[in-house]
């Protein structure tokens, strides 16, 4: 009985242990160096400063942009910051933290790809999908050149949002209670896509959209078709308090900055690059876009597997159909030819890069390679099979998983006032710079009348000050204005339209307002605006529905039980 429940860990700890190898270099001391390392390691600070000050949603970088605060952590996927701080919380630094992040969700990912696919094609398809899927030499793009943070958790939860989906439809029976599950599933992984990275969890859902529709269809089940949907709009609406704020106020960013007036079409990729085995550590045109050789191989041995399949494996069939059809897409997409896709449906522009499109061209590629496995029939035949992925990943792909160099800083480099926004603008607010320059002298000035200013309290979202002025006096606040900071004169809220301004040409985007003659108590606070308390009940209430109908079909499970 031991050995029949060991033999059914074999196949995750095989994932687990070939997962390890390229992530030696994170062992080493330091952060490997790549293009956006730092920056991401500057957020999480930032983002663990608002945790431990009891805000439960961090929305604001107090100490990013020379110190006049930013409003990133609205617009930046939250869910790798909260992981990287649960562990910093434990004891460890924040670059050790990233680290572990990038660490533990490579594997997890892995192991994601071998459920889904073992549902499809076995366990052995399930073993070769997680590993091409772990080794498509884009992971390392992410991980060792990007430093992508967003984008490498992604690659964890769109395995478990088609796992789940399958399981709906694949599995023979189920209880009230075990649908509701699985159902759950769908929608916690939806939400953990989203919050790990909201634009290409519209890639990632387009292909799931299209996924559940073939099985669907094969299986004439409309009723797991609205479940999967169901969970996925449920998905939605639990991770809603980070989306929807992002969506409706990107409009007092200047988010258009780096995706508007064409910068996408000088881009493209060369269409040999993809299938070119070529490493690079350089920035957008150097870094490499391939989709690897041995993916390559595997997909051309696919084909003839697919072909020699039964009648009976018609499903099987179509989901590998679909599967090449969106590898295809995905390639088309990357490519100038595309330009007029591009140029007709402008909200593909925000993706700034068309090369983003390799995320999926990762999933599909990884997916449908593992293909190749059907033509195997004998257990000799298998392990040699294994043996020479293996061996084929390690001689072509074996040094892409390399850091470049290490970023050796303490976390005190990152918890103090951060030179830099850690992006290129385009979440700066429309009213002001787009880059701050250099450090304030002091936090708050006078810029007319006279006064005596003491800081009283300051925290990343409360400044708190007493003002003695000898005449009506005009202050500066260095911080830079974005709907939610208000401030408070003697307990008054200023009223943001008539009496704080933050439009001076001389005092770009930072908040300034005028104190009577006398002594008063000035608190600045950034709070949430309606939309957002709004939001965060959205997801709230979501959640609490979630649960509750958890304990609803549990009962109901127990009763059919007597």
């Amino acid at each position: 009985m031991l050995d029949i429940k060991f033999k059914k860990f074999l196949p995750f700890i095989f994932i687990i242990l070939v997962g390890i190898i390229p992530l030696f270099d994170l062992f080493h001391s330091g952060l490997p160096l790549t293009h956006d390392g730092q920056d991401h390691a500057a957020r999480i600070a930032n983002f663990y400063t608002s945790l431990s000050e009891g805000i439960l949603i961090p929305r604001w970088a107090g100490n990013l942009n020379w110190g006049f605060g930013h409003p990133i952590l609205m617009f930046l996927y939250p869910l790798p910051s909260y992981f990287a701080s649960l562990f910093h919380f434990l004891g460890f630094s924040l670059i050790n933290s990233l680290k572990i992040v990038f660490g533990l969700t490579f594997i997890a990912s892995g192991i994601a790809m071998f459920l889904w696919v073992r549902k499809l094609l076995g366990e052995l398809g399930g073993i070769f999908a997680a590993i091409l899927y772990m080794f498509a030499p884009y992971r390392f793009v992410n991980l060792y050149v990007r430093g992508a943070i967003g984008e490498h958790v992604s690659f964890m939860f769109v395995p478990l949002v088609l796992f789940f989906i399958t399981k709906l439809f694949l599995d023979k029976k189920h209880s009230p209670f075990n649908k509701y599950l699985i159902s759950a599933g769908v929608s916690l992984s939806t939400a953990g896509l989203i919050l790990s990275h909201n634009a290409l969890s519209i890639l990632f859902l387009s292909f799931t959209f299209f996924y559940a529709l073939v099985i669907s269809i094969y299986k004439k089940d409309k009723k797991n078709l609205i479940l999967s949907f169901a969970g996925i709009i449920f998905g939605f609406l639990l991770s809603a308090f980070f989306w929807l704020p992002a969506f409706i106020e990107g409009k007092y960013t200047l988010r258009d900055i780096v995706t508007g007036g064409g910068e996408y079409s000088g881009r493209f990729v060369e269409p040999f690059r993809l299938f070119m085995p070529e490493w690079s550590y350089g920035i957008t045109g150097q870094l490499s876009v391939q989709i690897g050789l041995v993916h390559l191989i595997l997909i051309v041995i696919s084909i003839y597997a697919v072909i020699k399949l039964t009648k009976k494996d018609l499903l099987i069939k179509r989901i590998y159909v679909l599967g090449f059809s969106f590898f295809l897409i995905s390639l088309f997409m990357m490519i100038k030819e595309s330009d007029f896709i591009w140029r007709t449906v402008t909200t593909l522009q925000k993706f700034q890069f068309p090369w983003r499109f390799l995320s999926l061209t990762v999933l599909t590629s990884s997916f449908i390679a593992a293909y190749a496995v059907l033509i195997f029939r004998r257990k000799e035949k298998i392990i040699f099979g294994m043996a020479v992925l293996l061996l084929s990943i390690i001689v072509f792909y074996g040094g892409y998983f390399r850091a470049k160099d290490y970023l050796v800083k303490d976390d005190s480099f990152f918890e103090r006032v951060y030179y830099g926004t850690t992006d290129t603008g385009e979440s700066g607010p429309i009213w002001s710079v787009r880059f701050m320059e250099k450090e304030a002298d002091s936090s708050i000035e006078v810029i007319s009348g006279k006064a005596i200013v003491q800081e009283v309290f300051r925290s990343s979202t409360r400044h708190e000050y007493t003002i003695s002025a000898e005449t009506k006096t005009r202050i500066k606040e260095n911080t830079l204005y974005f709907p939610g900071w208000n401030v408070y004169v003697d307990g008054r809220k200023l009223d943001v339209n008539s009496e704080i301004e933050f439009q001076d040409p001389k005092n770009r985007g930072l908040i300034t307002f005028h104190v009577d003659k006398g002594a008063h108590n000035i608190k600045l606070l950034f709070e949430d605006t309606k939309f957002r308390i709004f939001s965060n009940y959205l997801s709230l209430l979501s959640l609490v529905v979630l649960v509750l109908l958890g304990f609803y079909f549990y009962k109901k499970n127990e009763y059919y039980k007597k």
